[in-house]
Formats: C-alpha cells, sequence, structure tokens
C-alpha cells in the first residue's frame, strides 16, 4: 500500500519545544497549525493507515517560495533549484512524520527509510509526501 498526499503553503519545520514558567513543555503555535494541517490533507487526500509493526519508508519533498523581490530572470534561473536555507530537511520531516503519528502510523518509529528533498520553486509552495512499506 502506499500513501500519497501534497500539504499546500509554505513548508514549516518543527520548532523547538517551548517552556512555560512553571517548566511545562509545549508545541510552538506555528508547529502546531501546520501538523494540524498535515494530518487535515492526510485524511482528505488518502485517510488510509498502516499496521503497527510494518517497516515504512518515506518521501517527502518540500517547495520553498521564491522571495517576490527577486527579478523575472533571477525568479526564472532559482525555479526548481534546491532550497539550502532554513528551514532545515530534518525539522521538515519531523513537523510532518509527527504530525501523522496516531493517524497514518501508530507511532513514526516504524519510518525505516526517509528521503527528504528541498528545492525552491516559483510555483505553488508545498509539501509533497510519499509513504510506503518499505521492501526487505
Amino acid at each position: 500500500m502506499t500513501i500519497r498526499f501534497t500539504v499546500p503553503g509554505a513548508p514549516v519545520g518543527k520548532g523547538r519545544p517551548r517552556f512555560t514558567r512553571s517548566g511545562h513543555a509545549y508545541t510552538p503555535e506555528k508547529t502546531a497549525v501546520y501538523e494540524e494541517r498535515v494530518r487535515l490533507c492526510w485524511k482528505i487526500q488518502s485517510g488510509k493507515g498502516f499496521a503497527g509493526g510494518v517497516p515504512l519508508a518515506a518521501s517527502i519533498t518540500a517547495f520553498f517560495p521564491l522571495p517576490k523581490s527577486l527579478s523575472t530572470k533571477k525568479t526564472a534561473a532559482l525555479d526548481g533549484t534546491p532550497h539550502t536555507k532554513k528551514s532545515d530537511a530534518d525539522n521538515v520531516a519531523k513537523a510532518v512524520l509527527d504530525a501523522l503519528n496516531g493517524c497514518a502510523y501508530p507511532d513514526d518509529s516504524q519510518i525505516a527509510f526517509l528521503s527528504v528533498r528541498k528545492y525552491q520553486t516559483a510555483g505553488t509552495p508545498r509539501v509533497e509526501v510519499t509513504i510506503e512499506e518499505a521492501g526487505t
């Protein structure tokens, strides 16, 4: 089985946990909102899930928007090139995989193989996610 879905909007990396004055940890609001968007897109576009104990392979491709201040010529030259600025690839993957915990799979520890790519785009910013059972 293979799950494919797209999360529209600029990719958001997992933020560091924040702490209250009393020492309780919480997820930053920006991260929590993005994780909810990931869950909603998964539910609408696929809604399928994997059983526990099955090794999975995940492929995440993030398309970051180019700055609007760039000239048309520069935008055309940079479209589709690798993105080397923030957010880090591992933080983008963590936000997506953590969001799907308990939905698409019981725990993200099932992900045995992970591929993350980051590109710049003049088109629509988005994250494309593919999760499938890992071939042995």
